[in-house]
């Protein structure tokens, strides 16, 4: 295959990896002495020494035996993304995810391979088999997946992946440990053209990251939640939340000791008649998967639409668990706003939730709650019972304080009594999550997660708008046990709750007589 005609990038062929690698000299050559090995944890990854370290000892530094010259993958990477658009042509519209990528997978080896043929005939060491398989593999990574980031988002122990600057790099794993990453560039300005390449491949959703929109959140192929933020920050800063938990179910909770048995029961009736419940609390505690969870106790034949402003709860990718689900994911425009004051391309929330009341569906779920789209969840609750969402707050009483000011973002006409009055009509539970991590005496940490109280709204109170009733609480211990059931809720026993259950429980807890 012939290579493409210079256009100023670097050629590949003529980068280090073609070269003759020269030998470090040893200390006694004059040559800087390598630093001893870094002890590693039982999980394989470079463990986090004690208080007192250098800062050059916790530089985060490349896994061990990674072979590859990343300039050079950049730049293949960009040969290879130009003959794939060119090869796709109109084709890319009708060619699925599988096909592109075999496509592009046969690019990548033809320009291995008349690159390494160059080598030879300049008289340049080729790559071993092993070398041409990491680079290929690497190359593929960088067009398709996540490039140097793949190895640690495919990596199970890793929840989340926390970047302060492309060589400060941070992974806490799923048990609350923290260790140190790899570079994962070799720039920050590499690293924020990595993302805006990323956020710019998607065919469907396709966002903007650059000076003028110095923000980025997205969903990845693997359902891990990306946020990124450039330009405004000292160096470029990322967070990628991997989901471990999807298709979960409250009684898979039980298991792992986040709620009784007896509040699993309850919340799958709640859910069963229709109630709809806010899952709050702070970040990191485990709420998607909460929400995952409750969504599990619907009818697997009823009909949902989900409304989102990043796919997170994913329920369209679970069949076994939910036929239909039409799931909407809001859009960020592009360009100028127009007298409309909205962007060109631009599709929000609020055309979601318009469009899905002709959809005939179920239930209405708008995901996660961080300003106006408080109102939406509203919307959507009023035109339809057994609605779930999720918000930020350290208690639950907080949630609605919480819930109250995002409803009035919205707009001026968002008064707080009206937001108080809608929010009380509308919300029947708030399930609070809370977790703490505990130091083991082999020095990892254990992470856990609660539920730590489950209240019930209602309207009244003339000055607050809104009554609450505490149905489970925690106190001092990781259980929720059982306080004071309103008497409108004791209508849940029909649908499966244990009430004989809460009401000896409460008894035996003080909470009632």
């Amino acid at each position: 295959m012939t290579m493409p005609v210079d256009d100023g990038r670097p050629d590949p062929r003529s980068l280090p990896l073609f070269e003759s690698r020269t030998r470090r000299p040893t200390p006694a050559e004059g040559g800087t002495p390598r630093r001893p090995p870094r002890p590693r944890s039982a999980s394989g990854l470079h463990a986090v020494t004690a208080v007192g370290e250098s800062a050059e000892d916790l530089t985060p530094r490349r896994a061990a035996g990674t072979d590859v010259d990343w300039a050079v993958v950049a730049a293949f990477r960009s040969q290879a993304s130009e003959l794939l658009t060119k090869q796709l042509g109109d084709d890319r519209l009708h060619m699925d995810k599988a096909a592109q990528e075999a496509l592009g997978r046969s690019i990548i080896v033809e320009l291995l391979e008349a690159a390494a043929a160059d080598a030879v005939t300049a008289g340049r060491p080729s790559l071993t088999l092993t070398q041409q398989d990491n680079l290929a593999q690497a190359i593929f990574n960088a067009l398709f997946r996540m490039g140097r980031l793949q190895p640690l988002v495919e990596d199970d122990r890793v929840e989340n992946i926390i970047i302060t600057g492309y060589d400060r790099v941070w992974l806490e794993l799923a048990d609350g440990t923290r260790l140190p990453g790899p570079p994962v560039a070799d720039s920050d300005q590499e690293l924020i053209d990595f993302l805006a390449f990323l956020a710019s491949r998607s065919e469907v959703n396709a966002r903007p990251f650059s000076e003028a929109q110095p923000r980025l959140h997205l969903r990845l192929d693997d359902g891990s939640r990306l946020a990124a933020t450039a330009w405004v920050t000292p160096r470029p800063s990322v967070v990628i939340r991997r989901h471990r938990l999807t298709e979960v179910t409250l009684d898979d909770l039980v298991t792992r000791g986040s709620l009784s048995p007896l509040a699993a029961s309850f919340l799958t009736a709640a859910i069963r008649a229709r109630l709809s419940v806010v899952v709050s609390g702070p970040q990191g505690f485990g709420k998607t998967t909460m929400a995952r969870a409750l969504c599990g106790a619907f009818d697997p034949a009823e009909s949902v639409a989900t409304l989102e402003s990043e796919y997170e709860l994913a329920l369209h990718e679970m069949p076994g668990q939910h036929a239909i689900v039409h799931a909407w994911e809001s859009r960020p425009g592009s360009g100028e706003r127009g007298p409309d004051g909205r962007t060109a391309g631009e599709f929000t929330l609020s055309d979601a939730l318009f469009d899905s009341f002709r959809f005939t569906v179920g239930r209405t779920i708008v995901g996660e709650i961080r300003g106006p789209e408080a109102w939406l969840m509203i919307k959507a609750m009023e035109s339809g019972s057994g609605s779930i969402s999720t918000t930020h707050s350290v208690d639950a009483a907080g949630a609605m304080r919480k819930l109250t000011t995002c409803a009035m973002e919205f707009g001026p006409q968002i008064t707080h009594e009206l937001a108080t009055l809608k929010l009380a009509e509308t919300i029947d539970l708030i399930v609070q999550l809370d977790m703490d991590s505990e130091s083991l005496p082999n020095g990892a940490v254990r992470r856990r997660r609660w539920v730590s109280e489950i209240i019930a709204i209602t309207p009244g109170e003339k000055e607050k708008g809104y009554a609450t009733t505490t149905v489970f609480h925690a106190g001092d211990t990781r259980r929720a046990t059982a306080q004071t059931l309103p008497d409108n809720l004791r209508r849940l026993e029909r649908h499966g709750f244990d009430l004989a259950g809460f009401l000896a429980e409460a008894r035996t807890h003080g909470a009632i007589s």
